[in-house]
């Protein structure tokens, strides 16, 4: 496989000793995984597995959070995160929402309805003339933090979570 001269430290690497990213950038220009992360080894507080960046470490955490958060459609509480209960519902696999077509349009429902999460939404779609939303848009959830607008409301939550550590252990309210 080969290897290469660590732009950093100097020293030759094997190429497992880059990242991809890294080795992308070629001769000259590419740190090594040590350099990258400084040498830090980012360790678990809980299970002591260690991990090459914080990111990892943040990514990881999120298996030792409790099964408390339920789902905002059909209440069952069986999830680690608000994400992943709203994923529950846009997936198609809850039950209160009689499948994925019907799972998009019932999650920006449950959002408009609630007094907290309206600040999350980007726009208001043109009522109908029954009074229902006509249709929901491309992109109708925004990070109120950095203006990064999402699709679907689990991605936004993660986004919270993992870049501005915002933990939703509860949806809406």
């Amino acid at each position: 496989m080969g290897g290469r001269y660590c732009s950093e430290c100097d020293e030759w690497c094997s190429s497992s000793q880059f990242s991809s990213n890294q080795w992308r950038k070629g001769d000259g220009c590419s740190r090594c995984k040590s350099c990258v992360g400084g040498g830090i080894n980012f360790q678990c507080g809980e299970c002591y597995r260690q991990f090459n960046s914080q990111n990892e470490l943040n990514m990881h955490m999120q298996v030792h959070r409790p099964r408390n958060v339920a789902c905002p459609i059909c209440g069952e509480q069986r999830f680690r995160s608000g994400a992943n209960a709203v994923q529950h519902v846009e997936s198609g696999y809850c039950t209160g929402c009689r499948g994925q077509d019907n799972a998009r349009q019932q999650i920006y429902e449950f959002a408009r309805r609630q007094s907290g999460m309206q600040q999350f939404l980007t726009g208001t779609p043109m009522l109908t003339n029954g009074g229902h939303y006509d249709s929901i848009p491309d992109f109708p959830y925004q990070c109120r933090e950095c203006a990064k607008s999402f699709r679907q409301m689990s991605q936004l939550l993660q986004h919270q979570d993992q870049k501005h550590n915002r933990y939703t252990h509860r949806i809406g309210y």
